[in-house]
């Protein structure tokens, strides 16, 4: 990745420009792309977001990339809402979409697997549990690369 220091630098550093904004920053993904680097940040907040939202903070958020330059070379940003399955990237967001089902990759294989899909039942100590056809499983928080929700009828 062309991009100095972690996917939480990134966070913590646009995190107070969009809460000023009086939007929540729900989490930030880096990607290559095309010779250079995607950057997408997902925004929320109580009342939904429109496509006027993801362009305001956009406008904002270059400005502040622009100044501070914590990506080297060419990136497209991307601004957007998290939908309907939303992804998940800290313990509060886990535990508050406890009851939902979510389907979750981790960076290796746990038990000789990188995939689960269960009943997400919430955090406990650093581990995010779910209930998998009647088995709880327990993942520690670290070793999951990406999480969403599934959409339920």
């Amino acid at each position: 990745m062309r991009v100095r220091g972690a996917t939480n630098d990134l966070q913590q550093l646009l995190e107070p420009v969009v809460g000023t904004m009086g939007y929540e920053l729900l989490g930030v993904e880096v990607h290559p792309h095309g010779g250079g680097t995607l950057l997408r940040l997902y925004i929320d907040q109580t009342t939904g977001i429109t496509l006027r939202d993801c362009q305001r903070v956009s406008e904002q958020v270059s400005g502040v990339l622009d100044v501070e330059e914590p990506i080297v070379g060419h990136y497209v940003l991307e601004v957007s809402s998290p939908g309907v399955d939303r992804p998940l990237f800290n313990a509060p967001q886990f535990a508050r979409h406890a009851g939902s089902r979510v389907r979750i990759q981790v960076e290796a294989a746990l038990d000789g697997r990188r995939k689960f899909t269960g009943r997400l039942l919430g955090m406990r100590d650093d581990q995010v549990v779910i209930e998998e056809d009647g088995n709880e499983i327990g993942i520690p928080l670290e070793q999951i690369e990406k999480a969403r929700l599934v959409p339920e009828r």
